[in-house]
């Protein structure tokens, strides 16, 4: 059992890697080895030079604090019903004695169109609606691009990973950490796993909040300006086989200065299976995890309370 070290360490930053290089023939293979090695000991990197507008992610950034401020009369008509998880609310409350996360915070699936919900991303006040429509497609882009140098870096068939998030499922959680008087006494976010595929955060507001764990200890990550923070989900690690890790993360608040975020989660196919990628299940390195349809994948994972890595050990040979 490892002991977690509640104080952060400092001196430790998360990996950067740099999207050009990865796409550049020069530099493509160190950039490819960066990635590799990022996704294996870390779990998470920031992006640089990812290729999206940074007009269109400053509009994103503006037009998401005025959705927050938002009078509560306009709020109520994209509320959280007790059937969904999505709209305005708090996730993964199942019980009335867990402590609550010190975050408001707006859920919703974006991709593919039809699964979206009526009332909500229709619903959206404009000119929001229409920047999260281009956001939503340029972040799946990306994310997509991302996934294929990762089937890359592990040496899957070439479009493998490419197929198994093609036309797959996106949401996005937009997280709004109001200043704590008694910072100490909260969290922002409970400490967790996504159990999703990739997830490409954007840090809205320059205050540190988000940490990450790494061998027993809590890392703050310093985001970078124009950058994207990336993290490997539980689905990808169960995809590669293990090879790729999950990191648990949480979010801490601040005493004097709000903190936004708006994390961007990408899927496979809502009809399809999760399992280890058929090129990575060796002789060598067998199966690690079960093979089951992603439907009932997700109905589990919103039955649970947010809680380490719990999730995933269920799935686990």
């Amino acid at each position: 059992m490892v002991l977690i070290s509640e104080e952060p360490n400092s001196t430790l930053e998360i990996p950067v890697i740099d999207m050009q290089n990865l796409l550049s023939h020069e530099s493509g293979s160190s950039e490819l080895d960066k990635l590799h090695l990022a996704c294996k000991e870390w779990g998470f990197f920031q992006l640089i030079n990812h290729g999206v507008s940074s007009s269109l992610v400053e509009k994103v950034k503006l037009e998401i604090q005025d959705f927050f401020n938002l009078p509560m009369s306009e709020k109520r008509k994209l509320w959280q019903s007790p059937q969904h998880v999505e709209g305005f609310g708090q996730a993964f409350v199942v019980s009335e004695d867990q402590k609550l996360d010190w975050a408001d915070l707006f859920f919703m699936t974006t991709l593919p169109k039809q699964l979206r919900m009526p009332h909500l991303f229709p619903q959206l006040p404009l000119p929001f609606r229409d920047t999260l429509e281009l956001y939503s497609q340029e972040v799946k882009n990306l994310a997509m691009a991302v996934v294929e140098q990762m089937g890359k870096a592990l040496k899957m068939g070439e479009t493998e990973m490419g197929e198994i998030f093609e036309d797959g499922i996106q949401s996005m959680r937009m997280n709004y950490y109001p200043p704590c008087p008694e910072p100490e006494k909260v969290i922002g976010l409970t400490p967790h796993s996504d159990g999703v595929g990739l997830t490409i955060l954007l840090q809205v507001s320059e205050v540190e909040g988000l940490q990450v764990r790494k061998d027993g200890t809590w890392v703050p990550v310093k985001p970078l300006p124009n950058t994207f923070i990336v993290n490997i989900g539980d689905m990808l690690e169960i995809i590669t086989n293990g090879i790729y890790r999950s990191v648990e993360h949480r979010a801490m608040v601040n005493s004097e200065k709000e903190r936004i975020s708006i994390a961007t989660f990408h899927l496979s196919k809502h009809d399809g299976l999760i399992g280890p990628a058929a090129s990575l299940v060796t002789e060598e390195r067998p199966a690690r995890f079960k093979r089951i349809e992603l439907r009932e994948y997700l109905e589990n994972l919103f039955g649970r309370k947010l809680e380490g890595k719990s999730y995933i050990d269920t799935m686990r040979i």
